[in-house]
This record gives C-alpha cells, structure tokens and sequence, in this order.
C-alpha cells in the first residue's frame, strides 16, 4: 500500500519519506563500502598460509547489528568480520583487521574535518571526493571539488603556520620523538614523517613540530630540532624515543643537555627478533619484570636476571639491553605518576595507529606539502582526545629541577627570595 505524501515531503503517519529514502542510501552505500574494506584485507593476505594450505585470512560472517549515527540519520550496520590467524612474531599475539571506516568503538560518522584527510591519503583526487563523502556520512554534505580543493589549500597554510608559529613561550618538559612511516605521497619513497610532541610544563600534551625526514637520518633530526631552538624552544628535561640512532645524535648536538629515554615497546620488539620463538615468550616476560620493576634497583635486579637466563645462548640480544641500560631506565628518576608516560612512545604510536591503517600507496607522488597537510589535520583532530598526563602538577617541579627518589619528591628545587 502507498503512503499519501503531503506537500512539506512527509507521509500522513509523519515520518520524512524524503529522509527514509537517503537513510536507506546510507545504509548501503556505508555496507558497500565495508564489502570492499574487507575484501581488499582478505586479498592482501591471500597468500599467507598454514601448514595444510589453509588461507589464514579468512570472511567468518558479520558483527552483530549495531545503531550508527550518521549526516543522514541513524542506520543500521552489521559489519563485516574477518577472522585473522596470522600471528606477531614480536608480540605473539593474534593480529585483527580493524575497519577503517567503522572502528569498532564508532557509534557515529566522523566529522568532516577527519574525512577529508583520509580521502586524500587514500589518493583521491578533488573530483573523487564528493562520491567518497557519500559512504562515508550518507550523504555528499554540499561539498564541491572547488570547495574541498580551498579546504585542502587552507589546511596546507595551516600546516605552513604551525611550523613557523612562536615556540618561545611554550615550555616543553618531555618530548616524544618518532619517524612515522605513513606509505603516503611524499615525494621521496624512503621518506617518513619526523613527529616531535611535547608535556606542557601544566601536563597537557601537545604536538611540537612535524615534517618530512629521510629514512630517520640525523640530517632530518638535526634540521627539525635546529629549527625547532630557532624559533625559541627549551630543551626539554627528558626525550623519549626509539633506537634509531639519527635522532640521539641530532639531539646531543642541538640539546645536549637533554636526558635519552629508549622507547620500551621498539626496544622489546628488537630484543625478540634476535630470540628464536621458543623463547621469546620467556624473553617478553622478563624483560616486563624490568620496566615493570617497582623502582631502578629492582629493575637492575631483573636486568641481570634476564642476563643470566639469556646471556649464555644469546649474549647479542642480551647486550640490546645491557649496552643500553641507563637509557632504558632514565624515566625511574622522574615522578612514578609519569612513568607510564615516559616508557614508551605510545603517544605518537597511538595517535598516528589509525593514520597508518588508514593510508595506502598511491600512484603518483603527488604534493608531499598537502599529504603532510593531511596528516597535521587528523593530529590535530586526535588532539582534541588527548589526556593530560598523570599528576600534571608534579611537571613544572620537573623542570623547575625537582629530585625525585623511587618516584617520590624528596627534594623541591631551591628558590630564590624576592
């Protein structure tokens, strides 16, 4: 039976006909493209195999329903799932496919300010986007070629500002520092994107600087840090970052009185790729045992556990650690509030997790300045979540030069009377 439709669009009951049609769209334009995320995963992987030939990628059904708010209303998506076999050899835990396009935490569509970015990085061109919009957020949200090409002209100035703005009034206490290998259209192909960012002296994160580096090189490093100082920034009390030898030697030369904190997370995953399987299990546990250690001496204790276990049959990966000990337990002099903050580069890795998913190769180079661009834009979105750190209040006595003993102040740092 037809509904009677009246002159403003609805039907006689009051629904919108006009909004049931395009929530209709939505929902398949939105479970189209979750078809072809999906496929495009399980073809990537179709040659990985186990033992008996079995593809270890595989479709296993759909995710139960579940209500996603979008520009044209609330549809529901049964997602796709994917059952992944594959195992992470640094880890050993099961690797999953994560949607891109529906996380599983999202209950509503991503603002246009996300999208767009992640349009480009996936290649598209001005022209693709407003098709792309559509599965997306349900609809084309008005947006034409001409008014996406002034967004991304206005981002790349963005990006331009930010990378020219005054640091001299922003106090950095810790830094994190990682080269993020994004595969997006940078210009060179061994390119990466350097990423610096900060813990304001009042706790809140921040992100400091952000450009394209070769291979990580100290070169890269030197030119980011160098300019960073020239436009006024403090060295910090504390950098944290990974064993990549181009940004320690850019920092002693431009902030040599910095302390070096080696990132835990990158630290492990090279130990155990010197450790054959059948005791990388073991490895990951004790090697936990240090930089889970109630404080330094402890950690020292479980050091030269993991020495005596290991050092015999593996004395190269035992030496990763012992080579590097006091880089490796640097943040144990800061406040224990912070230490979770201050083992790992997780702040950048987390952030830039999606971002990495989320980017393909394309073809072309394209404009390097409006993929960078693209990727200062989704950081700053993803800023907007950021947490301060733990006990924000315990950072500016950091840098005022605080003492702090098993993560205890046990002295403040002297002042000057008026």
């Amino acid at each position: 039976m037809l509904s009677v439709v009246n002159d403003d669009g609805t039907t006689a009951k009051g629904s919108s006909l006009i909004d049931e049609i395009v929530r209709k769209g939505a929902r398949r334009m939105l479970a189209a493209a979750l078809e072809a995320e999906v496929n495009a995963y399980i073809a990537e992987f179709a040659g990985e195999r186990d033992g008996n030939g079995r593809r270890l990628v595989v479709r296993n059904g759909f995710h139960q329903p579940r209500q996603v708010t979008t520009a044209a209303g609330v549809v529901e998506v049964k997602a796709p799932r994917v059952n992944d076999k594959r195992v992470d050899e640094a880890t050993g835990e099961r690797k999953r496919f994560s949607s891109a396009i529906l996380p599983p935490w999202c209950r509503k569509s991503p603002k246009i300010s996300e999208v767009l970015p992640l349009l480009y990085l996936h290649g598209l061109s001005s022209g693709d986007f407003v098709p792309a919009l559509e599965q997306f957020l349900g609809s084309s949200a008005g947006l034409s070629p001409a008014t996406v090409t002034r967004l991304t002209q206005q981002w790349q100035a963005d990006h331009q500002a930010f990378g020219e703005r005054d640091l001299s009034g922003s106090d950095y206490v810790y830094a994190w520092a990682d080269g993020i290998h994004l595969r997006i259209r940078l210009q060179e192909a061994k390119s990466c994107v350097l990423v610096l960012m900060g813990v304001r002296s009042d706790g809140t994160k921040e992100p400091i600087a952000m450009s394209d580096g070769y291979r990580e090189s100290a070169d890269s490093w030197a030119d980011l840090l160098r300019d960073c100082r020239r436009r006024g920034l403090r060295a910090p009390v504390l950098a944290v970052g990974d064993g990549a030898l181009g940004f320690w030697k850019a920092l002693a030369e431009v902030f040599p009185e910095t302390r070096h904190q080696r990132c835990w997370v990158h630290k492990i995953a090279n130990v155990l790729d010197s450790l054959p399987k059948s005791a990388q299990r073991g490895a990951k546990k004790a090697l936990q045992e240090i930089y889970n250690a109630e404080d330094r001496d402890h950690a020292l204790v479980a050091v030269a556990a993991f020495e005596k276990t290991y050092g015999a049959k593996w004395p190269k990966a035992v030496k990763k650690i012992t080579d590097d000990v006091d880089e490796l337990l640097a943040y144990y002099d800061f406040p224990a509030a912070h230490w979770i903050h201050l083992r790992t580069t997780n702040p950048i890795e987390s952030t830039f997790a999606t971002v990495r998913l989320r980017t393909k190769v394309t073809k072309g180079a394209g404009s390097a300045a409006a993929a960078l661009a693209m990727v200062f834009k989704l950081v700053e979105s993803a800023q907007q979540r950021w947490r301060a750190v733990n006990a924000p209040h315990l950072v500016a006595l950091v840098r005022a030069g605080a003492r702090f003993e098993r993560g205890q102040l046990v002295e403040r740092p002297q002042t000057t009377a008026a």
